[in-house]
């Protein structure tokens, strides 16, 4: 998600191209992450599959959950409030949601649902355990997305693929990340070695050394995104102002050597990939304390600019350990809309060029609807959607559960 922004349209890219009934499938992909502040709901004309395909922004926009639902989201999160009722019921309610998104942005750009191909959805992580653990003689890795695709396939009528990480780890990966598949797909160069640098609420980076064939690319998470700038401006300003927009209170304090060490402690920080992360590590539970114990040695303002140099830290210490020769780095994410942040980057990385995605012709905001558009592009294509690199899965499997619509049929797709 970006960085705190509640609802966006690019309204450029809302007008549908000309083309709107034309060659190519238009894919509506769905996202909700960490941060809860919306469902991303882009709709693309996607032409091809694999290498060849081809990825055109017909529409774009966010569509912020009630604030009942999101506060009914936030203690599914929590093992002591997310009860398996609470989980059942908003299995459904989040799928509702999804729905709505996808029929608004459809009717945004000028589209009639009939005329939409497939829905490729994310759905809302409430809990995602990637370590193994054991139960009798299976492995206890898990994941668990919200969202119902059931109920987004019958009220669109549109073929929907969701459920994406739970082959990967049935594959023995983490199930995340699963950019990175899309990522190779449009960024991999014949001379230029990228690390496209996704900054939502956890930061992931996608390592694609230059001329890179699939087996090459390297995907981790590096740590904190925005979630714990978040946190902290939520902790400090009681909730008035749940994020830095436009990294006001870093840009008027100071790093604090001391608190930003102690913070580079952090185990995961020093994991070697494949890794992935969430709120289970760096959310709320782990910032509080952090806010409240340095508060009353600093001003906030020291706290906030602190904890944005943890996520700056956090990346550039993955790139010197854990990459090869990076030439430049592609910038998405909300965080890539926090000049301070991006700054703190481009100090710590000087011999790498920042771009931002929309250098590529792809909105940041809405890069990862977009991905979970292709991922469904290639399910339906019988593509493995997965990196062995990114996961840690044995081998590359085709990823998503498909709920047919009643739009059209679904066949054909292999042709």
């Amino acid at each position: 998600m970006r960085q705190g922004a509640a609802m966006q349209r690019d309204t450029a890219s809302m007008t549908p191209g000309k083309d709107a009934c034309g060659r190519g499938r238009l894919v509506i992909g769905l996202m909700s992450g960490t941060s809860v502040d919306g469902i991303d709901a882009a709709l693309v004309r996607i032409h091809g599959k694999g290498h060849g395909i081809r990825v055109e922004t017909v529409g774009f926009a966010t569509y912020p959950f009630p604030s009942t639902v999101r506060q009914r989201i936030f203690e599914l999160f929590d093992p002591a409030t997310g009860s398996v009722d609470k989980v059942c019921e908003m299995n459904f309610v989040v799928g509702e949601a999804f729905a709505d998104a996808a029929l608004k942005v459809a009717a945004a750009c000028g589209v009639r649902i009939q005329d939409v191909d497939l829905i490729g959805s994310h759905g809302q992580t409430v809990y995602h355990k990637p370590k193994v653990g054991r139960e009798g003689p299976w492995a206890g890795r898990s994941t668990l997305q919200i969202g119902e695709p059931a109920v987004i396939a019958e009220r669109t009528g549109v073929t929907t693929v969701a459920d994406f990480r739970t082959r990967d780890i049935a594959a023995g990966g983490q199930g995340a990340p699963l950019v990175p598949y899309v990522d190779y797909l449009l960024f991999t160069h014949p001379e230029i070695s990228r690390a496209v640098q996704n900054i939502g609420g956890i930061g992931n980076v996608t390592y694609l050394p230059k001329d890179a064939g699939a087996l090459m690319v390297t995907a981790f998470d590096t740590g904190p995104g925005n979630m714990m700038i978040d946190g902290a401006m939520t902790v400090l300003t009681s909730g008035q102002m749940p994020y830095d927009r436009d990294g006001l209170w870093a840009s008027r304090g100071r790093v604090e050597p001391g608190m930003l060490l102690e913070l580079m402690t952090h185990p995961f920080i020093h994991l070697d990939p494949p890794k992935t992360t969430g709120r289970e590590e760096f959310g709320m539970q782990f910032t509080r304390p952090v806010v409240e114990k340095w508060r009353n040695r600093m001003s906030d303002y020291d706290v906030v600019t602190t904890i944005t140099a943890f996520t700056a830290e956090s990346i550039s210490f993955a790139y010197r350990r854990f990459l090869g020769p990076v030439d430049e780095i592609v910038l998405g994410g909300g965080g890539s809309n926090n000049p301070v942040l991006v700054e703190m980057i481009r100090e710590r990385l000087p011999g790498a060029r920042l771009r931002r995605h929309e250098d590529f012709g792809m909105s940041s905001d809405a890069k990862e609807a977009i991905a979970f558009a292709v991922l469904a592009n290639e399910a339906m294509h019988g593509n493995t959607g997965n990196l062995p690199g990114a996961t840690g899965a044995r081998k590359q499997v085709v990823l998503g559960k498909i709920s047919p619509g009643g739009n059209r049929p679904w066949s054909g797709w292999e042709q």
